[in-house]
């Protein structure tokens, strides 16, 4: 990439700005250095930031574009965070309906960045708009990464809806039900209803579900055509974050005893080996229950 000034391999076409240097040593990147970003999956986000906390850089605040819960514990990024960088570094994450090939052609796109502190939010903001790049404040960092957290494995849902050729109507039917349990978990944990309304919330889920440039829908298409979950994961080429999210928010559901049932069963078609059919089933036979 310091060669050819660009990722072939996943942003081909998208010539790196003249001013980024390209290393793959962290201490290196981190020379001179006092605000940080980091993107990297889930499963990777905490031996990143130990081996970041190990450089001993003075860092003033850190930034990352992680989706998802810690795989073994079920904690949100920035539970992660707390545990590891000193308590005076500030914090944010950011979150929202941007597929890289998009945002690298420059195409109209925008975040939320969410911040306990709001001042490090709004500058962070402005550091990275652009013209065709927007970003959103905001003070909810729980509403932003349980959004993250989840959209995925709701995208592997309507992966397989659609891979088994149930149509329009169900797939609005998994989205809009699916944006109530993500809702439901993430005002469980403390977040702000309103956030799920927004870009890190509704936005990131509606595209993620409707468009193949998803690698979570993908992985859920593979799924139904009779794909085994290994075949499937080697077949995206990329990092699936709702394989690991799966598991994550259904345990996580289940220590706060919130009833999220569409992510119980592509828990169960991922983990316990279920048809998709009979998930659906599953669902659609539920006791009757209100809006």
């Amino acid at each position: 990439m310091s060669q050819q000034r660009s990722n072939i391999t996943y942003l081909p076409g998208v010539d790196f700005p003249d001013a980024l240097n390209v290393t793959t040593e962290l201490g290196e990147a981190l020379t001179d250095s006092e605000d940080i970003l980091v993107a990297v999956p889930s499963h990777a986000f905490r031996e990143t930031l130990e081996r970041l906390a190990a450089c001993q850089i003075p860092v003033k605040s850190l930034a990352w574009a992680t989706k998802g819960l810690e795989p073994e514990t079920g904690l949100l990024p920035h539970q992660v965070a707390e545990q590891i960088m000193p308590a005076q570094v500030f914090t944010a994450v950011l979150s929202g309906p941007t597929f890289a090939a998009e945002v690298g052609a420059q195409l109209p796109s925008a975040v939320t960045i969410a911040s306990k502190n709001e001042a490090y939010a709004l500058r962070l903001a402005k550091l990275i708009a652009t013209d065709n790049f927007r970003a959103y404040p905001s003070s909810d960092m729980v509403g932003v990464e349980v959004g993250g957290g989840t959209k995925n494995v709701l995208a592997i849902g309507a992966g397989l809806s659609d891979g088994l050729g149930f149509g329009a109507n169900s797939r609005a039917l998994l989205i809009a039900r699916g944006l109530i349990e993500m809702v439901r978990l993430g005002v469980s944990l403390g977040a702000q209803k309103d956030t799920f309304m927004g870009l890190s919330g509704a936005g990131d889920l509606v595209l993620t579900c409707t468009d193949d440039q998803s690698r979570n829908r993908r992985f859920g298409l593979a799924l139904a055509r009779g794909t085994t979950i290994e075949e499937a994961l080697r077949e995206s080429g990329q990092v699936v974050e709702g394989y690991y999210a799966a598991k994550s928010a259904y345990l996580v559901a289940a220590r706060q005893k919130i009833d999220m049932p569409i992510i119980e069963q592509i828990y169960r078609v991922i983990y316990d080996g279920i048809s998709p059919e009979k998930a659906v089933a599953n669902l659609m036979r539920r006791p009757m229950t209100t809006e």
